[in-house]
């Protein structure tokens, strides 16, 4: 898991901001330099990037493939969270300020043999059967009061299986996130 310290944290919800208010404007992307980008920003990991709008989910968007650094894959779920997510219309210029960024950085997925591997509230969970493919984050059982089965349940459902299909013929893969948000108070000055 990557160790993000707070300047990494702010930096990190600054540029998701940033790219998302750059893309409403039409504007390019601003260059950044990775030589001055933290070694932590510099690794590579998993990323979802969340937006609530007064406290309901307005998008969020990731990706477990660690293939860029941290910090040009934040921008690049960001935006995608913002006009990409197709259970939402596109992000609008008055929205951006009511708009609350969430970012989880994921460790790598470990596949379990048993359910009591699973931790709520510290695990999320990757569910696969043949085509079907759900995630759900570990900050979302915790939000909606869910114990272990609850959240197995769910996250068969959200990748469109019957609420048991996690009992026979699913691979289960677990993952824990460091996860910050701009609501948090050493990050409130960075809202826009």
């Amino acid at each position: 898991m990557i160790e993000l310290t707070i300047t990494d944290k702010k930096s990190l919800l600054s540029l998701a901001r940033t790219a998302i208010e750059r893309s409403i404007k039409r504007e390019s992307a601003p260059e950044h330099d990775a030589q001055m980008m933290s070694p932590a920003l510099q690794q590579h990991a998993g990323v979802f990037v969340t937006l609530h709008k007064q406290e309901h989910l307005r998008g969020c968007i990731g990706t477990f493939t660690a293939d860029r650094p941290l910090w040009e894959q934040v921008k690049r779920m960001a935006r995608s969270a913002a006009f990409e997510d197709s259970r939402f219309s596109p992000v609008r210029a008055f929205e951006l300020p009511e708009l609350d960024l969430e970012i989880s950085v994921l460790s790598p997925l470990q596949e379990i043999q048993s359910i009591e591997q699973i931790e709520v509230g510290k695990h999320g969970l990757y569910l696969t059967r043949g085509f079907h493919r759900g995630v759900l984050l570990p900050q979302v059982a915790t939000e909606h009061g869910w114990d272990r089965l609850s959240f197995l349940e769910h996250t068969c459902l959200k990748a469109g299986l019957p609420p048991d299909a996690w009992q026979k013929g699913t691979t289960i893969e677990i993952f824990s996130a460091v996860i910050f948000n701009e609501k948090d108070p050493e990050f409130r000055h960075n809202s826009a």
